[in-house]
């Protein structure tokens, strides 16, 4: 079985070719009509990649996974609750351990919504409610649309970060609605989407891939690499390994405290610790205009592949434990 779970004992294709746009970036960055011309571009990938979650999710798992309220509650709190609350705590590591733009951009992790396809892939691995983790990861997606706009508004305008409604808007037209279209068609084309679903795959890492080079065809622009060393990046990958251990051991053992069940707490341990992305790297560049967006999303970064690889390896050992037989079923975590 271990050999089936992504990213465990070798690394992900998809995370190579990340680094590899990074590196492009940085030989090659875009700039003027170009970086416009790939902006434009990098915000119609993301609107399909959107639209195509909405032609993915099922209604009747939706309509089931609704019933457990209390785990999404759950979720949704540490998500946009205790994450914030430990982002905000991490500000006495400015400036000893983080710059203020390196502050920003894990402050601003945490307040991003949880994984989509990764969480839900996780916690099928190890065996839980895999409906419950489906709504709610869908709905902490769709949340965060609004929510982490405002969280930033809330958190972050007395750091230098200006904050408009039109963001919202921006936000709303390129991730919501495509979703709730692709919901809207998903009887006529939901069959199909789902049996050409690894071609789609494209989709997905395509647009990831385009807003990173945006992001760091910017920062490269903006001399990214000459406002961070070598000792500061290690500070940073640091802290989002302290971040992300904090957080599975809170949900973790807080969940038992909450007496949930097993399957449950499977579902609160990888839609809670997780972080999206798919969803964050679109809202910096429409939320930072004008800040140092690659040191920003740089922890965002980080912390997106240090998540895959350690929950990874925990799904495997809590599937050797699992109480039960339930049959795995197979979603390949991709860019949530």
């Amino acid at each position: 079985m271990l050999s089936k779970i992504p990213m465990l004992g070798r690394l992900d294709p998809f995370l190579l070719a990340i680094l590899l746009t990074v590196l492009v970036a940085a030989l090659l960055p875009a700039d003027g009509v170009v970086l416009e011309g790939a902006n434009w571009a990098a915000k119609i990938a993301i609107g399909l990649l959107f639209f195509l979650y909405g032609a993915r999710l099922s209604t009747q798992e939706a309509v089931e996974g609704l019933k457990h309220w209390r785990l999404h509650l759950t979720i949704l709190a540490t998500t946009f609750v205790v994450f914030p609350l430990l982002g905000l705590a991490a500000k006495v590591l400015v400036p000893s351990v983080l710059t203020d733009p390196l502050y920003l951009g894990v402050l601003y992790l945490c307040l991003l919504p949880s994984t989509v396809q990764s969480a839900i892939a996780l916690v099928s691995v190890a065996r839980g409610n895999i409906p419950g983790a489906i709504v709610s990861a869908s709905a902490s997606s769709l949340i965060g649309i609004v929510a982490t706009p405002l969280l930033v508004a809330l958190t972050m305008t007395t750091r230098g970060v200006t904050f408009s409604a039109s963001a919202v808007v921006d936000i709303v037209l390129m991730l919501l609605v495509p979703f709730v279209l692709g919901q809207l068609l998903r009887r006529w084309i939901g069959a199909w989407v789902k049996a050409h679903g690894k071609p789609l795959k494209l989709v997905d890492r395509g647009s990831i891939m385009l807003v990173v080079y945006v992001a760091f065809s910017r920062g490269m622009n903006e001399g990214i690499w000459s406002m961070i060393s070598l000792g500061r990046l290690a500070a940073l990958v640091g802290v989002c390994a302290l971040l992300l251990a904090v957080v599975l051991a809170l949900t973790w053992y807080s969940s038992r405290g909450l007496r949930f069940g097993y399957e449950d707490r499977v579902a609160i341990l990888f839609c809670g610790s997780t972080k999206s992305l798919a969803t964050g790297l679109p809202m910096a560049i429409v939320l930072f205009p004008g800040q140092p967006i690659g040191l920003i999303v740089l922890p965002l970064m980080l912390f997106h592949q240090m998540q895959l690889l350690v929950c990874a390896v925990i799904a495997a050992r809590l599937a050797k434990s699992a109480p039960g037989h339930v049959p795995l079923r197979q979603v390949s975590p991709t860019t949530s």
